[in-house]
């Protein structure tokens, strides 16, 4: 690995890199590996160790020559991933979760892969596969099985499409290399500051923070500073990132070039999800041609200004996309969020004043730069201004992309993507909120519903508890283990939900999730924590006649044959072991006995 290793400077912020690295090159980290990284580097044997344990797509265990990945999130199983795992699982003679014992291929579920608008799908040894049938599984199995370099694979198999069904601002609006940098210089730092203040612009991660605010404190706080920005779409339903690093990258390293000229950074930060790895070529081409065309380096379009930017790779970690977690991240260490305050504009990356902003805000904060506030606050409503693109799938005839003005009703988007007999919508992932059909006149806004980009439908065929319960799993799958309310409380969720489906659950069980939500809601250190309730608490309230009638009457709720199957105590497998949490493997509690 002598060759990893000179690519990188020594030392634990370009740790993660070089862990995958070392396990796309030998399928897993080898402890010779580790050794290595601690004599070389003079790096910890915990410190390494930790790192390799806290991120999926890690494994102290060998993985297959092929490392197979099944998307396990609500829309690809909508469609149909569970039959197309089996068949694979069956074809290949391989059990998920598992490596084959010849090491030739091994098989797993992951979280959302951002291409849910073309599943089932998954990932192979980081390339994509997209529209899974049976007919594509099984000539993936004969790919596998003759051992053919996936360079021999046919392309369309890795085929990425970004189908936009409406356009407005952002994505009518490309910009010439430079041209927003070199209106900022014209103008000033301040004056763009007031150009963002008057244009309203507001974080488009989820959040919602005025973008001039937090530009304006970083800006104060004593330097040198650091810019970050968020491309770790983690959120089930959200692909909306993968497009603009895909085709508005330019703009998207014009922001960010924007926000260190303004705050006087020097040093950037592109952190991607590990499931884009396909697009990580790209984006290096894209930085090397700004760095030819003096965009980038050691003085930006001639100003004498400094600023570059590195491109951080994750390794399949959710929680890094909360912002202080991603910090960690980008500093090699496990993606652990923050206690707040103090808050990156005042300590972030290596201690610096950060700004970290969303894929979204930095292409929408070039166009502002170039087209003007007016051009901007021209469409939306009052307190939210301009344009969001929406990721619109599940029960849709037409799924993708859509950018909306801000105040666009749910019925609206519901026409455009040809949905029909809707039952709920999920608006901002499982983390946001789930509507019924009493509400599609409501508005995606701050003031009503508030979104980071996904909007997935389902339709009146659609079992609403069996989607909680799924999206409760994806939350104990990727909680991080810091802290106690989340990590048992995920448990206690996803144990609810399956004795709810099961029908070993009574009113009694219904009303103790209420009480363990609301622990988590008030005590949990993060945002993951905090709304991981959020899909069962919503379904009870909107969907009560599909919770009552599972209802048992205490005295019948009691399992006998899952408490003699598993006498254990644990709540989850949790990431402050060296052991990858199984996101689909039942939950071992303690049974409850009958009150």
């Amino acid at each position: 690995m002598s060759d990893i290793l000179q690519r990188y400077q020594a030392g634990p912020a370009d740790l993660l890199q070089v862990l995958r690295q070392v396990q796309a090159r030998f399928h897993h980290v080898p402890p010779w590996a580790i050794e290595t990284l601690v004599k070389t580097w003079g790096l910890s044997y915990a410190a390494v160790r930790s790192v390799v344990s806290f991120y999926h797509f890690l494994s102290f265990e060998p993985r297959g020559r092929y490392s197979l990945y099944l998307s396990d999130s609500a829309t690809d199983r909508m469609l149909g991933s569970e039959a197309i795992l089996q068949r694979l699982s069956e074809r290949l003679n391989v059990t998920p979760e598992q490596t084959r014992d010849d090491g030739l291929v091994s098989l797993h579920r992951t979280s959302c892969t951002g291409l849910c608008d073309q599943g089932p799908a998954g990932l192979i040894n980081g390339r994509p596969l997209t529209r899974l049938t049976p007919r594509r599984a099984d000539e993936v199995t004969d790919l596998i099985q003759s051992a053919t370099p996936l360079e021999e694979w046919p392309a369309d198999f890795f085929e990425v499409s970004n189908p936009v069904w409406r356009h407005n601002l952002t994505l009518q609006h490309p910009i010439a290399p430079g041209h927003a940098i070199t209106r900022m210089l014209a103008v000033g730092p301040d004056a763009m500051l007031d150009e963002l203040r008057a244009s309203g612009l507001r974080g488009r991660g989820g959040a919602g923070f005025a973008t001039w605010q937090k530009w304006q404190a970083c800006r104060k706080a004593p330097g040198p500073r650091a810019i970050t920005c968020n491309a770790d779409e983690g959120e089930p339903g959200t692909f909306k990132d993968r497009m603009l690093l895909m085709q508005w990258a330019h703009e998207l390293i014009e922001g960010m070039t924007l926000a260190a000229l303004t705050v006087g950074a020097t040093q950037g930060f592109l952190y991607v999800r590990g499931e884009y790895e396909f697009i990580e070529p790209h984006l290096r081409d894209v930085l090397q041609a700004r760095r030819g065309q003096g965009l980038l380096g050691a003085s930006v379009s001639g100003s004498g200004l400094a600023f570059d930017v590195t491109l951080h790779m994750g390794a399949g970690a959710y929680v890094c996309g909360e912002e202080t977690a991603l910090i960690e991240s980008v500093e090699g260490k496990r993606g652990i969020p923050r206690t707040r305050p103090p808050f990156p504009v005042d300590r972030g990356y290596l201690g610096l004043p950060t700004v970290n902003n969303n894929v979204e805000t930095f292409v929408q904060v070039a166009q502002i730069a170039v087209h003007g506030s007016n051009w901007f606050a021209a469409q939306g409503t009052g307190a939210s201004r301009g344009t969001r693109i929406l990721s619109v799938a599940g029960d849709v005839a037409r799924p993708g992309l859509y950018e909306v003005p801000w105040g666009v009703t749910v019925a609206e988007v519901l026409a455009d993507s040809g949905a029909t007999d809707v039952q709920a919508v999920l608006v901002g992932g499982p983390s946001g909120k789930l509507i019924d059909a009493s509400q599609l006149q409501r508005q995606i806004s701050f003031e009503d519903l508030p979104t980071g980009g996904a909007f997935t439908v389902f339709n009146r065929s659609r079992d609403m508890v069996d989607v909680a319960a799924q999206y409760t799993r994806f939350f104990a799958h990727e909680s991080c283990g810091f802290c106690t309310p989340c990590r048992v409380g995920c448990g206690q969720l996803v144990e609810t939900a399956e004795r709810l489906i099961g029908g070993h659950a009574s009113a009694s069980d219904i009303n103790r999730l209420k009480e363990t939500a609301s622990l988590m809601q008030h005590h949990s250190h993060c945002g993951l924590g905090q709304t991981a309730a959020h899909p069962l608490l919503d379904v009870i309230q909107h969907f009560p006649d599909q919770i009552d009638r599972r209802l048992v009457p205490d005295e019948q709720a009691f399992d006998l044959d899952a408490a003699t199957a598993d006498m254990s105590f644990g709540v989850t497998a949790d990431r402050t072991t060296d052991t990858h949490a199984d996101m689909h493997a039942n939950t071992p509690t303690l049974a409850r006995r009958p009150a």
